[in-house]
C-alpha cells in the first residue's frame, strides 16, 4: 500500500506557480487588503521547506516583522463564505485529470472562542 502512495519528483515541478495560480482565485476576496496580501503568503509557506509549518516560522521567512501575518491568522475577523463559495466553484469549473479524487477530511472540529486550542503563552 505504501509504494501506492509515492510520488514521482516530476509532479513537483511548477508547483509554487500552480499553487499560485490556484490562490489567485481567492486573493481577490477579502475586503481588506492586507488580508489579500497574507493568503499567498500563508499558503506557500505551508508547502515551502520549512521544517515547522507554523505562522511564526512563515512570518520570519517573509517578514522580520512577523506580527502582519500572525494577527491574519490569528485574530483578523473576516468572512469566510466567499472563499468557501469559491472552492466549491472551482471543484464544479475544475475537476482536474480524469483519474482525480477529491478528499473530504471531516476530522477537523470547529474553533470555539477566541483562543487557539492547545496554545499556552509564549
Amino acid at each position: 500500500m505504501l509504494a501506492e502512495c509515492q510520488v514521482a519528483p516530476e509532479i513537483f515541478q511548477g508547483v509554487q506557480e500552480r499553487i499560485k495560480h490556484f490562490v489567485q482565485s481567492f486573493t481577490d476576496l477579502p475586503a481588506r487588503s492586507a488580508q489579500r496580501e497574507h493568503i499567498l503568503d500563508c499558503v506557500l509557506g505551508l508547502v515551502s521547506d520549512l521544517e515547522r509549518k507554523n505562522i511564526e516560522s512563515i512570518a520570519y521567512r517573509l517578514d522580520p516583522y512577523r506580527l502582519n501575518l500572525q494577527h491574519f491568522t490569528g485574530s483578523a475577523e473576516w468572512n469566510h463564505r466567499p472563499l468557501f463559495a469559491e472552492l466549491a466553484g472551482l471543484v464544479d469549473r475544475e475537476p482536474g485529470e480524469v483519474d482525480a479524487v477529491i478528499v473530504f477530511d471531516p476530522s477537523m472540529f470547529g474553533k470555539q472562542g477566541k483562543k487557539s486550542a492547545g496554545v499556552a503563552c509564549q
